[in-house]
């Protein structure tokens, strides 16, 4: 279906001020974008084929507006295509510590255009970011005084500001058009997959349909995960080259490949491989480093940080704090170090983002000086975070109940190799929803995705068709069973295999093919 517009005019006199209740509308602006390119890759759109937009015209309406006696500035994107508009409202989620109004979220943006969806972005009141996105947590905006942490920020990008946006570009779509979008999809990874649910917890009636990919629904545990392996390194003196845990990788997908009954190159079986890979048996073990040149062993260092990324944080008594990576993912850019020339002093490169963390939001003085932080305080840091997220950054509700009456769809997929978001948090999360609610894959299903790195990337192949399905399940009822993807092999080959929603998995037909046929018909969901 495609509109007829109703009003060419791409001015501020163009739209009437959107009405947001507890909201100021402080201006409106407007401009024609004619001629705009943009060359978007498969893996920036994570459930969608690559597109080249060429010549694209849309209106660009900035919408800047307050929560009044809050002290904020939020800036609403929408882009609104010209011609051609299919009656579609998308919205491309942030990343890292940024909500939107950033280059991956423009090209997602600009490939939406070209398709006819008219797009929105936000950037809750934080700016725009000088790169992709914020990595350093002694922002500006983080502690506003010392001793106090901007809650009103954390609001605003935890949940108040999406459903803001969607509200505003909802407006702003029926004084261009002279109606309102017939559905709504949200598209999100990483960030994005955190308010993908977010939404679909707190604001079930805002998109019919939600892709939460890599999800980072635990918000206070992922910084801590991400703290770990320099807390753990430093706190035990275990500093390993990052060809020692790249080598305990390889081995690791050598030794559990074959699990699922393929030679892939790619660990499907991961709660298998744990049970029967174990790197201390590799202690000793010769390999070339590519870091030195040399010939090393594998070091008993190595296997204790590798043990400790898959086991997770633990609390300083050794009780479980939060799950750990899955084996197959990059150990050498979970628990990166840096060496000196000679190699006898290695340091973990993450150390200055974890004290900035620990000074940012426990001490909360950008100005302290804090060269290490004891067990306890781990432990301490990790309450602390809990608590000071709970209520803004968290998206851990089970109950979708409001999402699934609204008519809502999600699918959820999360790669195994995933080194940045452990994917047993989002196992865990379904889990959750699934005992609520036993017709939980009548509206929201997960996908497991061997291979893949966090949100795009490794041998893992891009769940490109995702997003088409989602649109089928909600347009016309056709819901997803197996989604397909392409694998790297080794050279340029590649494999066809599928991806199926939890707790079905992917097994080869061997009666019909044989291990080298290449096509997902050889693929059954089981």
């Amino acid at each position: 279906m495609t509109s007829l517009l109703t009003n060419h005019s791409c001015t501020a006199s163009t739209f009437s001020t959107p009405t947001l209740f507890g909201a100021e509308i402080l201006s409106v602006d407007t401009n024609l974008v004619t001629n705009y390119n943009f060359p978007v890759s498969a893996d920036w759109r994570y459930t969608q084929p690559s597109v080249n937009v060429q010549n694209a015209t849309f209106c660009n309406v900035t919408v800047t507006y307050t929560h009044p006696g809050l002290n904020d500035t939020i800036n609403v994107e929408t882009w609104l295509p010209v011609n051609d508009w299919n009656d579609r409202l998308y919205a491309p989620g942030g990343s890292g510590w940024t909500a939107g109004r950033f280059i991956l979220q423009y090209a997602a943006m600009a490939a939406a255009i070209q398709e006819g969806y008219a797009t929105v972005t936000t950037d809750s009141g934080l700016g725009t970011p000088l790169s992709s996105e914020w990595t350093s947590l002694s922002q500006d905006w983080v502690v506003i005084s010392p001793g106090n942490l901007n809650l009103v920020a954390f609001d605003d990008l935890g949940h108040v500001t999406l459903n803001d946006a969607a509200t505003i570009a909802k407006d702003l779509i029926k004084s261009y058009y002279g109606h309102g979008p017939s559905y709504s999809y949200w598209n999100g990874c990483s960030q994005g997959g955190r308010q993908a649910s977010i939404l679909a917890q707190q604001y079930p009636t805002v998109y019919d349909g939600i892709i939460a990919a890599a999800p980072a629904l635990y918000w206070a545990e992922l910084m801590t995960s991400s703290a770990w392996a320099a807390f753990y390194m430093d706190s035990t003196k275990q500093y390993p080259r990052a060809c020692e845990l790249t080598k305990l990788t390889s081995l690791a997908i050598s030794a559990c490949d074959e699990l699922d009954g393929v030679k892939d190159g790619l660990i499907a079986e991961t709660e298998e491989c744990r049970k029967n890979f174990s790197a201390s048996d590799y202690i000793g073990t010769n390999f070339e480093c590519a870091d030195t040149n040399t010939t090393m062993a594998i070091s008993a260092a190595a296997a204790a940080v590798a043990e400790s990324m898959w086991d997770g944080p633990r609390f300083s008594n050794g009780d479980f704090m939060w799950y750990g990576f899955e084996i197959g993912a990059d150990l050498a850019s979970i628990a990166p170090t840096t060496c000196n020339r000679s190699g006898q002093q290695c340091v973990p490169t993450g150390r200055e983002a974890f004290l900035q963390l620990y000074q940012g939001f426990i001490l909360r003085d950008t100005s302290a000086n804090i060269t290490e932080v004891s067990p306890e305080e781990f432990d301490y840091m990790f309450r602390t975070l809990k608590r000071i997220f709970s209520s803004s950054m968290a998206a851990t509700d089970p109950n979708l109940a409001d999402f699934k009456n609204a008519g809502g769809k999600m699918m959820t997929f999360h790669g195994l190799a995933d080194n940045a978001i452990t994917p047993a948090s989002t196992l865990s999360y379904y889990k959750q929803v699934s005992h609520l609610d036993n017709t939980t894959s009548d509206f929201f299903r997960y996908y497991q995705v061997p291979g893949l790195e966090h949100c795009f990337g490794g041998a893992g192949g891009q769940p490109t068709s995702m997003f088409e399905q989602l649109r089928q399940w909600v347009e016309n009822g056709t819901a997803p069973e197996s989604s397909p993807v392409m694998i790297k092999q080794s050279g340029n080959a590649t494999r066809a295999e599928i991806i199926c929603p939890y707790p079905k998995k992917a097994v080869f037909e061997k009666n019909n093919c044989t291990s080298e046929d290449s096509s997902d018909k050889c693929w059954k969901c089981k």
